[in-house]
């Protein structure tokens, strides 16, 4: 069975792997996993563990304009790398939703989350393929209908209220007879033993 230490060492860098620590953030992350394990260990439960409080949301790395100069790549305000695009790496890497990361930032939501030369490179491929020519066409059909019937607003017709069916009458059933009750036999006529 691995000790404590070799367990947290596994833990520590795993985590480290697919996120930037710096090395404040390492030792306390160190130091978090090792008190856990050891606790449950000794078979406290893992609220008894003092855990680190939540941080508040991280101040940028860089600058918004030095994050969006780039055409080749955009680099993410968190941690200082260059991505692509960033989409995906803010909701792995920081757990952060693209209008969550824009608000934390202040990033209008006119500035693309995508390197300038990437979107421009998928848009050409689009168009390489054709894929803009049926937009085309359907925006051409549609503002040619548009054209040619005009849209006339006619007064909706009120609905007119339906007469409810009568409730057909319940005929009532016949009475049930009485069950005729046995003559009592007089008391002189029963046998005596």
């Amino acid at each position: 069975m691995a000790t404590l230490t070799e367990l947290t060492a596994e833990i520590v860098s795993a985590h480290a792997s697919g996120t930037s620590l710096t090395s404040d953030e390492l030792i306390k992350n160190i130091h978090a996993v090792f008190s856990t394990l050891k606790a449950l260990e000794a078979g406290e439960s893992i609220s008894a563990v003092e855990t680190p409080a939540v941080e508040a949301p991280a101040a940028p790395v860089i600058t918004i304009k030095q994050a969006f100069k780039n055409k080749d790549e955009v680099l993410c305000m968190i941690c200082g790398k260059g991505f692509k695009t960033l989409k995906r790496h803010i909701a792995m890497a920081h757990h952060l939703k693209p209008g969550e990361y824009r608000k934390q930032f202040g990033i209008p939501s006119t500035q693309s989350l995508a390197a300038k030369n990437y979107s421009e490179s998928r848009r050409q491929m689009a168009l390489d393929k054709g894929l803009g020519e049926g937009l085309v066409k359907f925006r051409a059909s549609e503002k040619a209908r548009k054209v040619a019937v005009p849209a006339i607003k006619a007064k909706t017709p009120v609905p007119v209220a339906k007469e409810k069916t009568p409730v057909p009458v319940v005929k009532k059933k016949a009475p049930v007879p009485a069950v005729k009750e046995k003559a009592a036999v007089p008391a002189k006529m029963t046998k005596k033993k």
